[in-house]
């Protein structure tokens, strides 16, 4: 995996914060099945963590919590990104020991897995293909979902899983929204990234000429509500800055459009046009 999409010059997802019906139920699964080790705990709040330092994704069980709301905006999934072929060899493995219900796809550009967590919460977890490999015409990379070589991919290592190996990031997320045109405006104009793939009802967007950092799409329905803010599924994710100045900017952009941002310790807090919640952070 090449680190220059996930570090200075580039704005990339950070964290992710999601609420679950059973913090107990949710932690073995995130544990044992996806490979996270714990990083804090409290009653109704686990900070979970691949390098023992890093918090990847913290899980929180609300008050009065509700199941899934079908047809909102909000999580499509999340996405873990793996060092290497070699660690998706041993995860495929492993999770399929483990009795995992597991979708699978080539993209061109990475090979992934899809799964759930207990709630119904989208999980992939993929590896890069080299960045020299991926083909870009016109400022677009070319993405498709094709099947997967799952045995190619099972004989690529021998190597038992052991959990989330060092140098995991969280990859990228895709969202439910409500509408691409504003959705477009508040990314593209307002946080300074690149649409790199139009697709049927979707942006897939990035900076410094990753794949995708965020995918938006409209797949639940166009003007479709934001969930209820007690219910399962996304509370917030991070987007680390590389600087001051970077962040700036962007809070200014937003700004301008009408957005409403507020400072909150050493972050800025500001909700898309359909209601997903980010926290602007500074790379550490």
């Amino acid at each position: 995996m090449e680190n220059k999409f996930f570090e200075k010059p580039a704005t990339y997802v950070g964290e992710v914060n999601i609420n679950v019906t059973d913090l107990e139920s949710s932690l073995s699964f995130y544990e044992q099945v996806i490979g996270f080790s714990v990083l804090e705990k409290t009653g109704d709040k686990a900070v979970l963590t691949a390098d023992g330092k890093t918090p990847l994704l913290t899980l929180m069980q609300p008050k009065d919590v509700v199941p899934k709301e079908g047809r909102t905006t909000g999580l499509f999934h999340f996405a873990i990104l793996l060092p290497s072929r070699a660690d998706l060899s041993s995860f495929i493995k492993h999770v399929a020991r483990a009795g995992a219900r597991l979708g699978a796809s080539d993209h061109l550009v990475s090979e992934a897995l899809y799964l759930n967590d207990p709630d119904g919460n989208g999980i992939e977890v993929y590896h890069d293909r080299p960045s020299n490999e991926w083909s870009w015409s016109d400022g677009q990379v070319a993405m498709s979902t094709e099947p997967l070589d799952a045995d190619s991919l099972v004989a690529e290592s021998d190597k038992a899983w052991n959990g989330l190996p060092n140098g995991t990031v969280m990859g990228h997320i895709h969202l439910h929204v409500a509408n691409l045109k504003s959705t477009k405006s508040f990314y593209i104009d307002g946080l300074g990234f690149q649409v790199v793939t139009n697709y049927p009802g979707a942006l897939f967007t990035s900076t410094a000429d990753y794949h995708h950092h965020i995918g938006l799409n409209i797949w639940n329905g166009e003007n479709v509500p934001a969930p209820s803010e007690n219910s399962v599924g996304l509370n917030w994710y991070s987007l680390v800055f590389p600087d001051e100045q970077s962040r700036g900017e962007k809070v200014k952009n937003l700004e301008n459009q009408g957005v409403t941002v507020r400072k909150e310790h050493d972050a800025y807090i500001v909700k898309d046009p359909s209601e997903n919640e980010i926290h602007m952070q500074l790379a550490r």
